[in-house]
């Protein structure tokens, strides 16, 4: 019985699109963060902005290894960050399980789900699809092209994960300037 044969360059092909398609994904829920806090006035808590730090760091991995030809320590970096995310949003989530008074869940539901469950389900589905990824397409031995593809999509990418990031960063420094972070308001804006 004859299996399925996909060439080298359709599998790095492949590959490459489902890298993007996860970093476009991960950039869209930190954009999605962004417009709840500024547009809604959804103020992130310190577990919150950490998901955040751990989303970013999936982002970066996921860059990174868009842009290697034989390696997979940007997969590896990505499957760390997606634990860290899952770590600290299962602690929130347990946090905010039995809410008591003044410490429920923090922020709006989405699809009557919170942000901090969200999270949880997020960094599942990241490693899953990490996973998968490397069962169904393979390691670093099909990386061997001689330009990676999707340069121009891939800078696209970069581009904006770096924008957005820089922008979490300032609201960061808006909300907490350089002490302990709250949730009453912004500190360097009164």
């Amino acid at each position: 019985m004859r299996g399925l044969r996909i060439e080298p360059a359709t599998l790095v092909m492949l590959d490459r699109l489902v890298l993007l398609l996860l970093t476009m994904i991960l950039a869209a829920i930190l954009t999605a963060a962004l417009v709840m806090q500024f547009a809604f006035g959804e103020i992130p808590c310190p577990l919150c902005l950490l998901q955040r730090v751990a989303m970013f760091g999936c982002c970066f991995g996921l860059l990174h290894q868009l842009r290697a030809r034989d390696s997979e320590r940007g997969g590896g970096i990505a499957l760390l960050f997606a634990l860290l995310l899952l770590v600290i949003a299962t602690r929130q989530t347990l946090l905010d399980l039995f809410p008591r008074p003044g410490h429920a869940y923090i922020g709006s539901a989405v699809l009557g789900v919170h942000m901090e469950v969200w999270s949880v389900l997020i960094g599942v589905a990241v490693l899953l699809a990490l996973a998968l990824r490397l069962t169904l397409l393979g390691g670093p031995h099909l990386m061997r092209a001689e330009r990676p593809p999707l340069v121009r999509a891939t800078r696209l990418a970069e581009f904006y994960v770096v924008l957005i990031c820089a922008i979490n960063v300032a609201a960061v420094v808006l909300q907490c300037g350089l002490d302990e972070c709250h949730t009453a308001g912004y500190r360097l804006i009164p």
